[in-house]
């Protein structure tokens, strides 16, 4: 079943943060993952939005967290927590109406 990792985090250092979008393009691909929304500026209708926000589709809940272990993201997910803050992500399941 698909899932949707769900992501939110506000950018600290730009210039760094800069070096965190290829690589990650890359492994996403390697797990057949398909970024569905990603957005600087969203728009907070409740609550506060933070700088980034994305949400990636991953094939499984084991796509997904094969990415985020993958001992090629160690290194670019250093570069995220250096360069962000107040980071938040979560794994949704697709609702399938019956």
């Amino acid at each position: 079943m698909a899932v949707y990792y769900i992501n939110s985090y506000d950018i600290i250092d730009m210039e760094e943060y800069a070096n965190y979008a290829a690589p990650v393009y890359e492994l996403l691909q390697k797990y057949g993952a398909e970024v569905v929304a990603s957005d600087l500026h969203a728009i907070a209708v409740e609550g506060n939005a933070k700088t980034m926000n994305a949400i990636i589709r991953f094939p499984s809940a084991e796509a997904a967290l094969a990415c985020y272990t993958d001992p090629a993201y160690q290194p670019v997910k250093q570069i995220r927590l250096r360069s962000t803050t107040n980071c938040t992500m979560v794994l949704v399941k697709e609702f399938i109406r019956q």
